[in-house]
């Protein structure tokens, strides 16, 4: 079992349910771990139900010994692919960068090259003794980014 022939088995009923790879992984021992998402809204359980009971008509146990796991997205872990960028614009977001530097900003853009962020610092500004916020706007390619997350506030 590998990892094309998954996506090619299911694929199209994913995308008809509004859902999208993620990740999918196999392990040498047959454990299949898939990951997906939803372009509006949240996975629920009955969407990983549904996609387990999918996957188990595609494969046959008895011709393939395997475990399966379905599963969505976590909040607490970063994006892998473009549509789950596109799907957060207009989101706040935790952004890791390359160097050690972390920010929380709203993802203005994304694409194939990187993503567009806006964020608001606090800076003392020439001549003055007391910091002010000031609105950035940066860009941003893959290559200068460690992660991006959802960021998740709680009030």
């Amino acid at each position: 079992m590998n990892i094309i022939e998954i996506k090619d088995a299911i694929e199209k009923v994913i995308v008809a349910r509004g859902m999208f790879f993620v990740d999918i992984s196999v392990s040498p021992d047959n454990d299949v771990t898939l990951t997906v998402e939803k372009e509006e809204g949240c996975i629920s359980l009955d969407d990983c139900t549904d996609l387990s009971a999918l996957f188990e008509t595609a494969f046959d146990r008895e011709k393939e010994d395997y475990s399966l796991t379905v599963t969505s997205a976590g909040l607490d872990q970063p994006f892998k692919v473009l549509r789950q960028y596109t799907k957060a614009l207009g989101s706040k977001v935790e952004v890791s960068l390359k160097g050690g530097r972390k920010l929380v900003a709203t993802l203005e853009s994304a694409d194939e090259k990187g993503i567009g962020i806006r964020y608001t610092s606090m800076e003392k500004p020439e001549g003055g003794k007391k910091k002010v916020p000031v609105e950035k706007v940066e860009n941003y390619g893959f290559d200068q980014v460690n992660a991006v997350r959802p960021y998740v506030e709680f009030e």
